[in-house]
């Protein structure tokens, strides 16, 4: 309650009705997340449970017939185990590479702009330029092997994207030299956003800054670390453009990925029913990464 000047008393406006203008602002936003994002994904997956060709048909009626022959499919399987190895490597390896990055950027060396520049320079790249770059790389014939074996190693071996055994690491190589640049951007902002005093004091004890960075500054970087962790883990269930540059699922189907599964079985083999279903697994496998880290960044801070 407030008082005017002729002595009246005057409500004071309620919380629905305060700043009204930026309410009415995000009314569009909200509209379209509800509408394409919300509406088309509750639309894929309710055509998942019909058998849909070339065209959408919702009276067609099969229940979850669509995921038991998705999950009967030898290539369905392959893709799922080439994520989870491609998935698995990347988020290790581009965090601990990211990591070792940042910390020695974090020791303010010289030339630090540029070298900063360099390493992130990559990410600016699309994926397809990447998957290409490293096709002629490891290329027997152009790339890697071929320069080796001129320098006298002519037993020198090195072909994963012909190999099918090791074709998904070919990719992985791509994918870690693009995506290690943008973590390492991360973690040196949260390193350069704690307390110098905590490195003067560390200095003052006479501990080592290796033993400081991990049992002092990781612990503080939990935030950061997770943030970067749900940015690589959607970046890993949606890779495609890699693949199809460098392997386009080969050899054979030895490189296959379920977004690349998704797009031919929607356009290539005219199934949208089965290619809903693939597309729905992979948002439940978001969905998986996605509570977890709402937990975590929400859940943790309203218990306290």
């Amino acid at each position: 309650m407030a008082v005017t000047d002729s002595g009246q008393v005057a409500k004071r406006p309620s919380r629905l009705f305060k700043n009204m203008a930026a309410k009415i602002a995000t009314v569009p936003m909200v509209l379209i997340a509800l509408v394409v994002f919300v509406g088309c994904t509750l639309w894929t997956i309710y055509h998942s449970f019909t058998r849909s060709r070339l065209l959408p048909a919702p009276e067609k009626w099969v229940g979850l017939d669509n995921y038991e022959r998705l999950w009967s499919e030898n290539r369905w399987l392959i893709s799922i185990e080439n994520l989870a190895i491609y998935g698995v490597c990347m988020l290790v390896v581009s965090l601990t590479v990211g990591f070792i990055l940042a910390a020695l950027l974090d020791r303010k060396i010289r030339f630090e702009n540029t070298i900063r520049t360099i390493i992130l320079y990559p990410f600016a790249l699309s994926f397809v330029v990447t998957g290409l770059t490293w096709q002629w790389i490891l290329n027997p014939q152009l790339g890697l092997q071929n320069v080796v074996r001129e320098m006298g190693w002519t037993n020198f071996t090195f072909d994963p994207l012909n190999n099918p055994e090791i074709v998904i690491y070919g990719i992985l190589i791509a994918g870690i030299w693009q995506g290690s640049g943008f973590v390492m951007v991360l973690l040196l902002a949260g390193m350069r956003g704690i307390d110098e005093d905590i490195w003067k004091a560390s200095r003052v004890e006479g501990i080592p800054a290796w033993k400081t960075y991990i049992f002092i500054v990781i612990p503080m970087m939990r935030p950061v670390f997770v943030t970067a962790i749900v940015i690589i883990a959607a970046a890993i269930i949606k890779v495609y453009d890699l693949v199809v540059a460098q392997t386009s699922g080969g050899p054979g189907i030895a490189s296959e990925v379920p977004a690349k599964y998704v797009i031919e079985k929607m356009f290539g083999a005219q199934n949208l029913g089965l290619g809903f279903a693939a597309s729905t697994m992979m948002l439940v496998s978001v969905l998986v990464v996605l509570i977890p880290w709402a937990y975590l960044e929400f859940g943790g801070k309203k218990d306290g």
